[in-house]
């Protein structure tokens, strides 16, 4: 998935960052993982946050999406561009 300055994907958002999602791509995501995001209301301009990542540095990530914090894996989470909220 490309990204521009201001949009990054979800598994390379630094921790306690947030944003809102700009796109996701379907198509890299398998037909279950992409049906569960849907259901768990994964979609565009919908606010995230990414919280914390699993020991070692590996999966799960957890992340607030909406007003759920949800556990994705990393191959999962690189399938969501988030635009990157601007310091005010």
């Amino acid at each position: 998935m490309t990204t521009d300055a201001n949009t990054i994907t979800l598994d390379k958002l630094p921790m306690k960052s947030g944003g809102d999602i700009v796109r996701v791509d379907w198509a890299i995501l398998s037909e279950k993982d992409a049906r569960r995001l849907r259901e768990l209301g994964v979609d565009e301009g919908v606010p995230v946050e990414k919280l914390h990542k699993g020991p070692f540095g590996i999966d799960p990530i957890a992340c607030r999406i909406g007003r759920m914090t949800v556990a994705l894996r990393t191959a999962q989470a690189a399938a969501i561009a988030v635009g990157l909220h601007r310091a005010k």
